[in-house]
């Protein structure tokens, strides 16, 4: 898998899913393996802040879903990823996915790959959810392909955003120009 999508929406099928989905069915076309996680249904802990993770080389918390997601971002070159948009920034489960990542970032476990960012809201706040994206791709050294700020409430309405659905249909174009220069 070259091209992994993350939804942090507990929605698992509302407007986030269909903007990461959007980039990834553009790369899957193209003949590019992907993969897709919706966070929706997961149990991911926040960090403790114990500074363990600097001698263990890795998060030891271990009784949640966060691990085995990571497994599928460290495996992956390039990382779409987004949220929905709550109080102007990142909804919760996503947030607590990130600050898990910490304990990846004293050896620099994720750098070198490609990121996007995906952030809907319902009227507005969807820049700084997008800051914090590229803020979170940018502490871990991802070259950042760009973002897709989307905007729907209900299920489905993102569809109706065509300037957002372009978006990330040119993002998805970019990564097949990238991980497909021949085509």
């Amino acid at each position: 898998m070259k091209v992994l999508g993350i939804s942090g929406s507990m929605r698992r099928d509302g407007n986030t899913t269909t903007l990461v989905q959007t980039i990834l069915e553009r790369c899957r076309t193209a003949g590019i393996g992907t993969e897709f996680i919706s966070l929706a249904g997961k149990v991911i802990h926040p960090c403790l802040g114990c500074e363990e993770c600097k001698e263990k080389k890795c998060c030891v918390i271990a009784n949640d879903d966060w691990s085995a997601i990571i497994e599928r971002v460290l495996a992956c070159e390039v990382l779409v990823i987004g949220s929905p948009t709550y109080y102007y920034d990142v909804c919760g489960q996503l947030k607590n996915f990130i600050d898990r990542t910490y304990s990846l970032y004293h050896d620099r476990k994720l750098a070198g790959r490609r990121g996007v960012a995906v952030a809907v809201c319902a009227d507005r706040g969807s820049d700084r959810a997008l800051e914090t994206i590229e803020a979170f791709l940018n502490t871990h050294e991802f070259s950042f392909l760009g973002g897709v700020r989307g905007k729907g409430y209900e299920p489905g309405a993102v569809l109706k955003d065509h300037e957002a659905i372009a978006r990330a249909q040119a993002i998805g174009n970019r990564i097949v120009g990238l991980l497909c220069p021949g085509d």
